[in-house]
C-alpha cells in the first residue's frame, strides 16, 4: 500500500510517499481501508521532533511510529478475532492517537478507537472530527464544566479546534464569543457565535469577564487570560501557535505555568490533554446527526500532496480543517 512515511525530523519535505506492507489486525483491532484523513498541529509537531522536549516521548532523532497521521475515515476491511463490532463493510471515523498511521490507504486500529461515521457527513467531514472534535467536547464539558447561560470565549475560534468548539458550546447551551482575525469573522459568525471579537483591532483580555476561556493559540500570557474571567471563573489552555523555527519547551511552557498557579488563585486553570475513545466519537456523531456540528474545511489534498498540506498548516493560519482525501 501507499503510505506517508518519515525517517528524520524536519521539514515536510522529509515526508516520502512509499510502498509498505498492509497491515495485519490483531485479535482486538480492525483493518481500515482509508477514505480521507484529516491534519492536525499535532502532526508538524510530531514531523519536526518539536517542541524539543517531546522528543523524549517520541523518540530522540526520529518518530518511533514511521508513518504520519491520526484522523481518518473509512471502510473496515477485516476484524480481529475478539472484535464483535464494528463489521466488515462498516463506514467508521476514529483517532489513532499516538500509534499515528493514518496518511496511508489502510490502518489497523484498536476497535475500541472507532466509531460508526455520522450518517450525515461525507467521509472528509467525518476525517475532519476526531482529535479536533474530542479536544473541544473534553475542553468545553469535562474541563470547563460549561452549562446553559454560561458565557464562554474561544480563542482560535476560526481554527481547526475552535471551529468545532464555538458549535459544541452553543450546544451545551453557553452564549459564545469567538476570538478570530478579520478575514474568518463571517466564519465564526456563521457558526453560532452570539459575538465575534477581531483581534487585530480588539484586545478580549479588557472588557466583558467570562464563566469559561478555552485557549487554543497560546499567544497571551496567564495574566492576561485570567483577565478575561469572572473572579472564580475557568481557564482551559490547550496548546497552539503555528512553526516559528523550532523551540525547547514550545506550548508546554504555558500549559506548565498553568498547573503551577493553579493551586494558589480562586480561578480554575485546566492544561486539557484530549484522550481518544468511542465514548467521545459517538457523542460527536450524535451532535452531527442531529445538525449541531458541522466540520468545516480549509483544503483537501490527495495522499500524495501531504507534504505541502502540512507545509500550509504549520506555516500559516489555516481556517479550520485541512483534510487528505486516500
Amino acid at each position: 500500500m501507499k503510505a506517508i512515511v518519515q525517517d528524520r525530523y524536519g521539514p515536510p519535505e522529509r515526508l516520502t510517499l512509499t510502498d509498505v506492507d498492509v497491515p495485519v489486525p490483531a485479535a482486538d483491532e480492525v483493518l481500515v481501508r482509508v477514505e480521507a484523513a484529516a491534519l492536525n498541529a499535532y502532526d508538524w509537531h510530531v514531523m519536526r521532533g518539536d517542541p524539543r522536549m517531546a522528543r523524549l516521548a517520541l523518540g530522540p532523532t526520529r518518530p518511533r511510529a514511521r508513518i504520519r497521521g491520526r484522523d481518518f475515515a473509512g471502510r473496515v476491511e477485516a476484524v480481529g478475532v475478539d472484535v464483535r463490532q464494528p463489521r466488515p463493510g462498516d463506514s467508521v471515523f476514529g483517532d489513532l492517537g499516538d500509534a499515528n498511521g493514518a496518511f496511508a490507504e489502510y490502518v489497523c486500529v484498536s476497535a475500541g478507537l472507532v466509531a460508526p461515521m455520522p450518517v450525515n457527513l461525507t467521509a472528509p467531514q467525518a476525517a475532519a472530527l476526531p482529535l479536533a472534535g474530542v479536544t473541544a467536547l473534553q475542553g468545553l464539558r469535562d474541563a470547563g464544566r460549561v452549562g446553559p447561560g454560561q458565557r464562554v470565549l474561544v480563542n482560535g475560534a476560526s481554527g481547526g479546534v475552535g471551529t468545532l468548539a464555538v458549535q459544541l458550546a452553543r450546544a451545551l447551551g453557553a452564549t459564545v464569543t469567538g476570538v478570530c482575525s478579520t478575514r474568518n469573522v463571517d466564519l465564526v459568525r456563521s457558526l453560532g457565535a452570539d459575538h465575534v471579537v477581531d483581534y487585530t483591532r480588539e484586545d478580549f483580555t479588557h472588557g466583558v469577564r467570562h464563566d469559561v476561556l478555552f485557549d487554543l493559540v497560546g499567544n497571551r500570557s496567564l495574566t492576561a487570560l485570567r483577565r478575561a474571567l469572572t473572579p472564580t471563573g475557568t481557564l482551559v489552555l490547550s496548546g497552539g501557535g503555528v512553526y516559528r523555527g523550532g523551540s525547547l519547551l514550545g506550548p508546554v511552557r504555558l500549559l506548565a505555568r498553568g498547573r503551577l498557579l493553579a493551586p494558589f488563585v480562586r480561578q480554575r486553570i485546566v492544561s486539557l490533554t484530549a484522550t481518544p475513545g468511542r465514548e467521545h466519537l459517538d457523542t460527536l456523531r450524535a451532535h452531527a446527526e442531529a445538525g449541531r456540528l458541522t466540520p468545516v474545511i480549509d483544503r483537501t489534498y490527495p495522499l500524495s500532496e501531504v507534504p505541502r498540506a502540512i507545509g500550509y498548516l504549520e506555516g500559516e493560519h489555516a481556517r479550520a480543517k485541512v483534510v487528505i482525501t486516500v
